[in-house]
């Protein structure tokens, strides 16, 4: 009975919609509207430790649900959102998420990290990424427009932002597998350099690069972003990257920007951020992304601010996340097989999760992600306003 009371401080302010759960013993409670048929159905196969419970409820239930404990009939992002919603949820009460991972981020530890994420295997993103091998936030021209499409228009969105002319030269930080670099040399007339940690994608970007015939355009190195050493890019960029580095290193980051800006120069840093402050999740820390942290934005800016640079814009594409991550949930669900055959049940139900989590977080604003312009000070040799 202590148990199942645990469970229902757990549910009972953690849904709106109609919510039936079937306890491990044939039991059967209901939580959210009390008229209509359920939204939701949650089964237990077995009972989860209480201590498992109050330490972290996230990690508790998403190991449950990758290892077939728990069942769950339903909308599985739509569910996600309800509870995100939910002030008292679990997601947000304090009383079930004490434990939080304590990360290091040295070198060495940045590399074992995104080896661990980004190197599963070209194969497997090529099954549900779209032809680009693009992994990060999409930009929606309008809600019809591809997935390849839009990750094309971000791309060019990134690029007229920062005022390109041919000739000159850009830095990516954190380059994934090279559309950004390889556009921008091709269509932008500049030569640009990135940077990796991930092989799979440093080898990916090499075959291109020689496949192409651009060997005098566009570079790759496999480094660590604290290894640069200022060299003076006309431009920077960086999509998706300051997650990984650390709150303790956001500070030696901007840093590195900074140094390796020319004084003319203009930065686009695009990244997951959370408007009410930084955070963690002990699940996806545990299972997708060893060492990550969402900066908040306030703390993001404190940072760039005190490296001498200026914010000169600042754009959300929130539901152009949520829209980019429902695209790759449906391709993900289009290949299972394939990634049974490569994976197996409970590395597909993970990344199942993970990809309907976090479309159901952008949808709720519990994370947003943001576009941030940055130049060095008196820096009035661009155009006063952006393209678009």
């Amino acid at each position: 009975m202590l148990d199942k009371e645990v469970y229902n401080q757990l549910f009972k302010p953690s849904f709106s919609k109609k919510t039936q759960v079937i306890f491990w013993d044939g039991s059967v409670k209901e939580y959210g509207e009390t008229s209509g048929e359920p939204a939701f159905k949650i089964t237990f196969h077995e009972k989860i430790p209480v201590k498992d419970l109050m330490n972290n409820a996230s990690l508790a239930l998403g190991e449950a649900y990758m290892e077939k404990r728990i069942e769950i009939e339903g909308n599985l992002q739509e569910l996600i959102y309800d509870v995100y919603n939910q002030a008292e949820g679990f997601f947000h009460n304090n009383n079930f998420k004490k434990w939080l991972p304590k990360e290091k981020h040295t070198k060495k530890q940045s590399q074992t990290d995104i080896h661990s994420h980004y190197d599963l295997g070209n194969d497997f993103y090529e099954l549900w990424l779209d032809p680009t091998l693009t992994y990060s936030c999409a930009y929606f021209a309008t809600p019809e427009d591809t997935l390849e499409q839009a990750q094309i228009n971000k791309v060019h969105h990134i690029l007229d932002k920062l005022f390109i002319q041919p000739g000159e030269t850009l830095l990516d930080i954190g380059c994934g597998w090279g559309t950004l670099i390889l556009i921008a040399a091709k269509e932008y007339g500049v030569k640009a350099s990135g940077i990796t940690l991930s092989e799979e994608q440093y080898h990916h970007i090499q075959a291109v690069i020689k496949k192409e015939n651009l060997e005098d355009q566009v570079s790759v190195r496999l480094m660590d972003y604290r290894d640069l050493k200022g060299e003076a890019y006309d431009h920077i960029t960086s999509v998706g990257m300051f997650e990984h580095v650390g709150a303790e290193n956001l500070q030696e980051y901007f840093n590195v920007v900074e140094k390796n800006l020319a004084a003319n120069g203009t930065a686009l840093i695009h990244g997951i951020s959370r408007q009410q402050g930084g955070a963690k999740n002990g699940w996806i820390n545990k299972y997708i992304f060893p060492g990550g942290y969402v900066p908040g934005v306030t703390e993001l800016v404190g940072h760039m601010t005190e490296n001498d640079l200026q914010l000169i814009d600042l754009e959300s594409l929130r539901r152009d996340y949520q829209l980019t991550l429902e695209h790759w949930t449906k391709n993900f669900h289009d290949v299972k097989e394939q990634v049974l055959a490569q994976k197996d049940e409970a590395f597909y139900r993970m990344w199942d999760l993970y990809l309907q989590a976090c479309a159901a977080s952008f949808q709720a604003s519990n994370i947003d992600v943001i576009q941030y312009l940055l130049v060095h000070p008196n820096n009035n040799n661009i155009p006063m306003h952006r393209k678009g």
